[in-house]
């Protein structure tokens, strides 16, 4: 990595952490703040959580070619301004419809940063140098969002309008802070690419993407790891561990919070055991990890221990996710990268963002009726698709090639100077 790189990453790097310290502040309180301080109704809440969904669906196929054809910073930059203005306006309005419009603008401003920053790093990172990258975004994106929900819980108050606009405004200028700050990154100048995405080759490209049966087979598998595991944390999961294991809402939050705690610590420990192993493996041992959680979340809410080994276990589910959490952020990341081919990374993390969004919208959908009442198929089903992830990481294995299924043996198929590229997860629950 050559030190214009260097400096260009630490930026980067600067910017996850800016974004998702803004984001913390108002997620966990979005729907508060509809429902009862803006007294709007729990359908207008929900409404909202529906239109960030649908407007990341709406907005990322056509993130990728833009990436593609004027590069990633230029992207992250309007996708910037356009998140502030949403955030503001959304702790400006009054009216369902001011809501709705400005929860669009906010959330296609998010869903876009995300590929957009996951290119830039790719652009200035090189095959030995990009797992610690990925690692160290999802380590300060995590970091960023708890601190963000610690210190907006000081600051907000349920009973106060203007505390929430406060919110959002700070959330706002989180999001400008991170336009000046990405304005100074010189990227990596990207070497010209012949037969590149056009305005009229959308079919083309996707039909080149469809094409890869690796990447296919990487956008099933992710799409199985967030439905199975970042779907469930914030519904059918929490709903479970009220209704079947009969946890309080204390210990929910403890175990949202030893979920991140465990992110955090084992981030970096976890990065030296995965680096010099195969990443098909790593991502079906991240299956049996999550399995093992399923069956601790049965045995809080189906087994007939005391209340107190059923909260240990439920917290234990947490944290065991979190784990394997710790083992992808370093894996998946950089393997969409690797079966890209050069020059197209962009489009492929838009695609594969996409899935992750398809995934956070059906895994709620599904999970939070079963999780409340039907409580030993929701735990066996999701043990299932646990074990499918392993079996499909195996799977996937067989068509990757021998350098990107381990990528210390040669150089990346995307070089450093590449153009253009989830978790997201997102996610870090967010």
């Amino acid at each position: 990595m050559t030190r214009a790189m260097g400096a260009a990453m630490r930026r980067i790097h600067v910017g996850n952490a800016l974004s998702a310290f803004g984001l913390g502040f108002t997620v966990p309180y979005l729907y508060v703040y509809v429902a009862q301080v803006r007294g709007l109704g729990s359908m207008t809440a929900g409404l909202v959580l529906a239109v960030f969904a649908v407007a990341a669906l709406v907005v990322l196929p056509f993130a990728g070619r833009a990436i593609v054809r004027r590069g990633p910073l230029p992207v992250l930059l309007a996708a910037l301004v356009t998140a502030a203005l949403g955030a503001l306006s959304l702790g400006l309005a009054g009216s369902a419809a001011a809501v709705l419009l400005s929860a669009a603008a906010l959330g296609a401003g998010q869903a876009v940063m995300q590929p957009a920053l996951a290119t830039m790093i790719v652009d200035c990172s090189t095959a030995e140098t990009r797992s610690r990258a990925f690692a160290m975004q999802f380590f300060l994106q995590n970091l960023g969002l708890g601190v963000g929900g610690l210190i907006g819980g000081h600051l907000v108050d349920a009973s106060s309008v203007s505390s929430f606009t406060l919110l959002f405004a700070i959330e706002a200028a989180m999001f400008l802070l991170l336009v000046v700050v990405m304005s100074t990154v010189r990227m990596p100048r990207a070497p010209r690419i012949e037969g590149a995405p056009g305005a009229g080759s959308a079919k083309g490209s996707w039909k080149q993407l469809l094409g890869n049966r690796a990447m296919v087979q990487l956008c099933v598998l992710g799409f199985v790891l967030f439905f199975a595991c970042y779907g469930q944390f914030e519904s059918g999961l929490s709903a479970y561990g009220v209704e079947a294991a009969g946890v309080s809402t204390s210990a929910l939050g403890t175990a949202l919070a030893a979920n991140t705690a465990m992110i955090v610590v084992a981030q970096f420990a976890v990065l030296k055991f995965v680096e010099r192993r195969r990443r098909s493996r790593v991502i079906a041992a991240v299956g049996l990890i999550w399995a093992v959680a399923w069956v601790a979340a049965g045995y809080a809410g189906l087994g007939h221990g005391s209340q107190e080994m059923a909260t240990a276990a439920f917290v234990s589910t947490y944290a065991l996710f979190g784990l394997g959490e710790a083992m992808l952020s370093p894996t998946v990341a950089p393997l969409v990268a690797d079966v890209a081919p050069e020059g197209m990374a962009g489009q492929y993390n838009s695609a594969f963002a996409l899935v992750k969004q398809l995934a956070l919208a059906v895994g709620p959908a599904v999970g939070g009726p079963m999780g409340a009442s039907l409580h030993g198929p929701y735990v066996v089903t999701f043990l299932l698709f646990s074990l499918g992830i392993t079996y499909l990481a195996l799977r996937l294995g067989r068509e990757l090639s021998a350098v990107q299924d381990r990528p210390w043996l040669g150089k990346s198929r995307v070089v450093a100077q590449g153009a253009a590229s989830p978790v997201g997860q997102s996610q870090a629950h967010a």
